[in-house]
């Protein structure tokens, strides 16, 4: 990361040095001695690790900007697959918005495939025109939703800032 860190911007540099700081505490692999501030055995435990002083490439400060898991994927520790989780979003948003979380019904939609010119196919630009407008409205009316659960309220004028 120091390749990519500004050597005259002090905040890059202060800011590096606490992501370093509290990158070394955190667990890399099942295998890191970070699992003990956690009460976690690590796989693999050998007498003398402790919290702090895992050798493992993702503590150090020069690979801190590069992708990769930092820690272990969701369902080793939440016991939830992505389906589940997925779930948990879906039952929230539905409770937010004063829904039953009834089962979809699987044969709602009829799948069938549509010639690339027919009548009924809007052009792309517009299908996603639509898409992205729709996915604003949503946007906006979550931000109204949340509003009113923090007890503000939202005029007409300010309900976009909101969803900003």
């Amino acid at each position: 990361m120091s390749d990519t860190i500004d050597s005259t911007n002090p905040a890059q540099r202060e800011h590096a040095a606490r992501m370093a700081e509290a990158q070394r505490y955190e667990p890399c692999s099942p295998t890191c001695a970070n699992w003990l501030r956690y009460g976690v055995q690590p796989k693999n435990a050998k007498p003398g690790k402790a919290p702090g002083r895992c050798r493992g490439k993702a503590h150090k400060p020069e690979h801190l900007g590069y992708a990769g898991r930092r820690v272990l994927v969701s369902r080793k520790w939440s016991n939830k697959t992505l389906a589940e989780h997925k779930q948990d979003r879906r039952t929230w948003v539905l409770e937010a918005l004063g829904q039953t979380d009834e089962p979809t019904d699987p044969h709602r939609y009829i799948w069938r495939p549509v010639p690339a010119g027919g009548p009924s196919v809007s052009p792309l630009a517009v299908r996603l025109l639509r898409s992205v407008h729709e996915r604003q409205r949503w946007r906006d009316h979550m931000a109204v939703l949340q509003a009113r659960a923090e007890g503000r309220d939202l005029s007409a004028t300010s309900a976009s800032e909101a969803a900003a």
